[in-house]
């Protein structure tokens, strides 16, 4: 299973398959080590179709591409993983329907007992935010990084973070003990989308 860690790209809205897979490509080339698609307004058909291309394009890269909230695509496309959130329906149940060796993320928020109860359900990984400001979300809670710290102190998986997530705020995240920066609009906003993967992916560098 590929290792969770780096850059963690998510990708944003939009009908335009053509320029979604142009602005994935910049991304992976300039080091996102995952993808995950998200498309929140997107019918059935067109995240099929979009499901699909990203999937290529991502094995071209060697980078997982997870599949967000829906488990009917996730299993349809036979996508190396999924990720869920709190409404998205049960982490149990979706480890039992993909088995035991895909990708399960599960958006824990602030709260260390979802992370708990995730991994004991099967998650491979678990995300916390917001810790920033958020053009995508931006009434979410605002959360405290040393939680990232604590996670870290008593999990036993991955630890991604998420929210709000530019180059001058990820190194306190990274530093706080975040295996993995999760990433939209400080990402793929930029007029040089390569560019801003290659400056998230050297933050990780810093690390002995």
């Amino acid at each position: 299973m590929k290792r969770i860690s780096g850059l963690y790209a998510i990708t944003p809205d939009t009908d335009d398959t053509a320029a979604l897979l142009e602005k994935v490509e910049a991304a992976l080339s300039g080091g996102a080590r995952l993808l995950q698609y998200r498309n929140k307004t997107a019918s059935a058909a067109l995240r099929l179709t979009q499901g699909r291309a990203l999937l290529a394009l991502c094995w071209k890269f060697q980078a997982p591409l997870i599949i967000n909230d829906h488990l009917d695509l996730a299993l349809a496309l036979d996508a190396p993983g999924l990720h869920v959130g709190g409404e998205d329906g049960s982490a149990s149940e979706a480890r039992r329907q993909l088995g035991p060796d895909k990708i399960l993320g599960v958006s824990c928020y602030g709260k260390l007992d979802n992370a708990h109860h995730a991994v004991e359900a099967g998650a491979t990984y678990v995300a916390f935010g917001g810790f920033y400001p958020s053009q995508v979300k931006p009434g979410n809670a605002r959360n405290p990084v040393s939680l990232l710290s604590e996670a870290k102190r008593t999990l036993k998986v991955p630890v991604v973070a998420i929210g709000g997530i530019t180059v001058v705020n990820a190194p306190a995240l990274i530093d706080a003990g975040a295996d993995s920066i999760a990433v939209i609009s400080a990402l793929f906003t930029e007029p040089d989308i390569r560019g801003a993967a290659r400056n998230f992916s050297k933050l990780f560098r810093r690390r002995p």
